[in-house]
């Protein structure tokens, strides 16, 4: 693996072996782009115009490549991490001689320790900030936990606010951000959904945290998404606080949660760990002074700093589309100011800030600083939450790069899309391939956030038995109402369902529905929309027979006639099967064929029927291949 330096060795070329370079040591060649420091012998980050100096290319066309090819907005004297760099010259053409084999295991040794996300990954190149230039900023607390544990009733106790009873099936379904003031200081919360379906979401609100409020109810204990909760925590290398709630309920027993959790290596100040705990009742609001006490306590020692003043970072939240102000982003400003005018970009998105608007929703700000939490408006298309929200030095840069990062996308999928193929291609010629059945939907939510979780979790199910398999392929998922252009996309595709997250359709949509027959339904829980999908796969799977069930006869052996074909010897088992009536033959739960009953014999004489009891022998047209055990079902079709 390669180390950048600004007096590396860097060669054009598709293939040099270092080794017959004039003073270079012996190694093994390099396919792709390498650089090697010949001082430091160590992987190095390179400022843009260091790299820009050393591959022999000017700074302005390195930001260029940057922005086009890669999707990453840099300034020339931001650092790049060594992956970047490697990019960068490789797109350039530029080959570097390699040192020794022993940098290569050093190398590898490096990326287990420095396992961080890239500027490739972020899409943008951070820079730190002079220490001089930090100030204290408020505590972001992310609150976490399994579903109904009582997150959002604590986050209602503190801000004296009713979410909860908002929340269709009173659990929270979406991630929102707000802002309290505890003794004068303020403290930006953070509300994630508990259910599984929102695995992503609750892993985004313990990236963009300080700290995470571990919330378990006291008569219930651990369950699986607070361990989920505590693996996001440790992911993302987080502190936590465990808020025992529910303590004023008769079954409460605050030693099982200290216990149960000590058995996922949380152990609190009561058992001798480090980890802060308080006892709550959030329905009654006791114990919150303790918990936020022990929030600033633990934000103090954490020593929050960040520059506000400098362009505005920061994460999306979450987005929506709201009628009258277009895309709203809810946002976390992580350090800098974010003010009206200003351009930015955020993932695929980007626009120019038109208003920032409180979480209270009616607040109007000019300006906001680190840790707040804002709803931004301006935006042109739909973040995906988790996307890196960053000023631009322009307008017409934030839509140059917003473009880029979406062809970048576009061609990933395009490749995911193709190894898939290929993948099932083989499959077929190996001999283990399974006939797939598709279910197309298409997703709309109130949030994007929570489309992005739906469709994620629709994406994971799957059905399957002996010689079939039943997927779910999501054709749209989008934050907003439907539109008649959702109904043309599920038109185009049978048997296509939409799916509406607590939002509804518009007028032009409904008609358009109704007339192209494409079905509509709506969900306000988000395990209803997951349950009511696997049922339906399940009738793709084992598709229900058509028709009114008349009777049935048990294959009991096959009879070979010579001119006749083979003839199945049967017992009716009830009901009534007649000559020329509609039928067909089962075995086990598959349906190997629908035909028409040829001949019918009892015994010797051709009869017209058969009742319960009867032995018979039953020709079918075009098929012949019986097996004893088979039923055959006779129905008729109104």
């Amino acid at each position: 693996m390669p180390v950048f330096g600004k007096d590396s060795l860097i060669l054009s070329g598709a293939r040099v072996n270092p080794a017959t370079i004039v003073g270079a040591p012996s190694a093994r060649s390099h396919t792709i782009l390498c650089a090697i420091s010949l001082l430091s012998n160590r992987r190095t980050p390179m400022s843009v115009g260091d790299l820009a100096e050393a591959i022999g290319e000017t700074p302005v066309s390195v930001i260029k490549f940057l922005m086009t090819d890669l999707g990453v907005m840099a300034a020339v004297s931001q650092t790049l991490d060594v992956p970047t760099c490697e990019a960068v010259t490789e797109g350039f053409g530029k080959v570097v001689a390699g040192e020794d084999d022993e940098d290569e295991d050093d190398d590898e040794d490096y990326d287990d320790e420095d396992a961080e996300d890239t500027a490739m990954d972020l899409g943008v190149a951070l820079d730190e900030d002079d220490p001089a230039d930090l100030l204290h900023r408020p505590p972001v607390v992310t609150v976490m936990g399994h579903v109904d544990h009582g997150k959002t009733t604590l986050l209602d106790a503190v801000r004296d606010a009713r979410v909860a009873a908002g929340e269709a099936g009173g659990i929270t379904q979406h991630i929102a951000a707000y802002q309290v003031e505890h003794e004068g200081d303020p403290i930006t919360f953070i509300d994630t959904p508990g259910h599984a379906a929102f695995t992503d979401m609750r892993e985004r609100g313990a990236n963009t945290a300080d700290l995470i409020v571990l919330v378990v109810a006291a008569d219930d204990g651990v369950k699986q998404q607070t361990a989920d909760s505590i693996a996001c925590a440790r992911q993302a290398g987080v502190p936590l606080i465990v808020a025992v709630n529910k303590m004023d309920l008769p079954t409460a027993d605050p030693n099982r949660v200290l216990a149960d959790l000590a058995g996922y290596e949380v152990l609190t100040e009561d058992l001798g760990g480090d980890v802060l705990c308080s006892q709550i009742s959030a329905r009654e609001g006791t114990g919150l002074d303790d918990l936020l006490g022990k929030v600033m306590l633990q934000a103090e020692v954490l020593d929050l700093k960040a520059n506000p003043d400098r362009d505005a970072q920061g994460v999306v939240v979450e987005a929506r589309v709201e009628k009258g102000l277009g895309t709203v982003a809810t946002t976390l400003v992580q350090r800098g100011t974010l003010r009206v005018g200003d351009s930015f970009v955020a993932g695929e998105a980007s626009g120019r800030v038109r208003a920032l608007i409180g979480f209270d929703g009616k607040t109007r700000y000019k300006e906001v600083g680190p840790s707040t939490p804002v709803s931004v408006v301006g935006i042109n298309g739909v973040p995906e939450a988790g996307d890196l929200f960053v000023v631009a030095e322009d307008e017409q840069t934030a839509r140059e790069l917003a473009a880029s990062r979406s062809r970048i996308a576009r061609e990933r999928k395009s490749s995911s899309y193709q190894s898939s193929l290929l993948s099932s291609v083989a499959g077929i010629f190996s001999g283990g391939f399974k006939e797939c059945r598709e279910m197309c939907v298409v997703v709309k939510a109130d949030v994007q956030g929570s489309a992005e979780a739906l469709a994620r979790s629709l994406s994971e199910l799957k059905l399957e038995d002996e010689e079939a398999e039943v997927k779910i392929k999501v054709l749209v998922s989008e934050a907003g109402e439907i539109t008649k252009s959702d109904v043309a996309v599920a038109s185009v595709t049978p048997e296509t369902r939409i799916l509406a997250f607590n939002v509804g359709a518009n007028a032009a949509a409904m008609d358009e529905a109704r007339v192209q027959g494409v079905p509509i339904e709506y969900y306000s829980v988000v395990y209803d929309a997951i349950e009511s999908v696997e049922s339906r796969m399940q009738e793709v799977l084992s598709p229900t027979p058509e028709g009114e069930y008349v009777g049935s006869a048990v294959v009991q052996e096959v009879f070979n006639i010579g001119g006749t074909g083979n003839i199945a010897g049967s017992k009716c088992r009830d009901g009534i099967i007649k000559k020329g009536s509609n039928v067909r033959v089962m075995r086990g739960d598959k349906i190997l064929v629908e035909s028409k009953v040829r001949t019918l014999r009892n015994f010797k004489a051709e009869v017209d029927s058969i009742t319960s009891g009867d032995e018979c022998g039953i020709g079918l047209l075009d098929f012949e291949d019986f097996q004893a055990e088979d039923v055959i079902e006779s129905f008729v079709v109104k």
